[in-house]
């Protein structure tokens, strides 16, 4: 099967090309890492060996929460506890990556967005605030000290997360982003920060460890981002030092409206795919290994993220394959 196929991605290679995505569990106690997290881990690696384990998001500062339970990693108090996760999932002879975020306008502290853009369902009435550029470059350093710290904590790579309507995608998306610095207006000044973030990273953490971005591509609504500017978006990433491209929706977050067929980011995910040449990983629906397997024949992706089935069924592999 092409999914037991290895694949390179940066200076390691994962034993296969199943990729068990970031999914927050709620498991954690105000952000610190619980047995039954460590536990949740353990098991999926142990039942279904994925090539690739990307825990759930990690916030980077104190200030960037998206919920009250998310994860978290932005002070070293927090090293030996993500040892646990990197230990567990290490024991399915998996890489692990963990996922750094930066919640934005959809926060739970204060939130801050491009240019005052509301993007929360969760808080309505709550006006986000504007960054400054210095407060820009502040959260750049705020995810190198993390990717730091998750490197020390036995982390195989690191992702950064630029989907799902938190902040690194609110600064891509056109619908949130309306300043008029070199933040924003075109395609190129949207993506700086991002850019400008990967950069840090791969400074942080050197050449060796493997730098994912998981981009909100598309929002698939009018005015936001098409599957071209993904396209355009990627190409930048891959120049700037990503060695993983994850892709997802944007403000649309892991939906894509109007579909529901295993794989519905495929046709971005091809797209990109055939303009880049690191790694991409296409998730969204794929519930069986028959699934998995043609989207990887028919070139959609390199690489296969199976979400909700490995949640709710830690032996998916073995159970998929019966």
């Amino acid at each position: 099967m092409i999914l037991d196929r290895e694949i390179a991605i940066g200076k390691l290679t994962a034993p296969n090309r199943l990729v068990m995505p970031p999914m927050q569990t709620g498991k954690t106690n105000a952000g610190h890492v619980t047995d039954e997290l460590a536990a949740y881990y353990r098991e999926r690696a142990l039942g279904s060996r994925p090539g690739l384990m990307i825990t759930e998001h990690s916030c980077i500062a104190e200030n960037a929460r998206a919920a009250e339970n998310q994860l978290a990693i932005y002070s070293d108090e927090f090293i030996p506890e993500h040892r646990r996760l990197t230990d567990a999932v290490h024991e399915g002879g998996c890489l692990a990556f963990v996922q750094l975020n930066h919640a934005g306008a959809i926060g739970i502290d204060e939130p801050v967005s491009p240019s005052g853009v509301n993007v929360s369902t969760r808080r309505p009435d709550a006006v986000p605030r504007a960054l400054s550029v210095e407060e820009i470059h502040r959260i750049e350093s705020e995810f190198a000290s993390a990717a730091i710290r998750a490197v020390a904590a036995g982390y195989d790579g690191v992702e950064i997360h630029a989907a799902h309507s938190y902040l690194l995608n609110q600064f891509y998306s056109p619908v949130t982003n309306r300043r008029g610095d070199e933040y924003g207006g075109t395609l190129e000044n949207r993506l700086r920060f991002l850019i400008e973030t990967v950069a840090r990273v791969r400074e942080a953490v050197g050449g060796r460890v493997p730098l994912a971005v998981r981009l909100g591509g598309a929002d698939y609504r009018p005015g936001g981002n098409t599957e071209e500017d993904a396209v355009l978006a990627s190409q930048a990433l891959e120049q700037a030092g990503a060695d993983l491209l994850d892709i997802s929706g944007g403000l649309c977050f892991f939906t894509r409206p109007g579909h529901e067929e295993p794989g519905y980011f495929s046709s971005m995910t091809q797209k990109i795919k055939a303009r880049v040449s690191v790694p991409v990983i296409l998730t969204g629906g794929i519930k069986t290994v028959e699934d998995a397997e043609a989207l990887l024949a028919d070139g959609k992706a390199d690489m296969i993220g199976v979400g909700r089935a490995l949640l709710s069924d830690p032996q998916w592999r073995k159970n998929a394959c019966q």
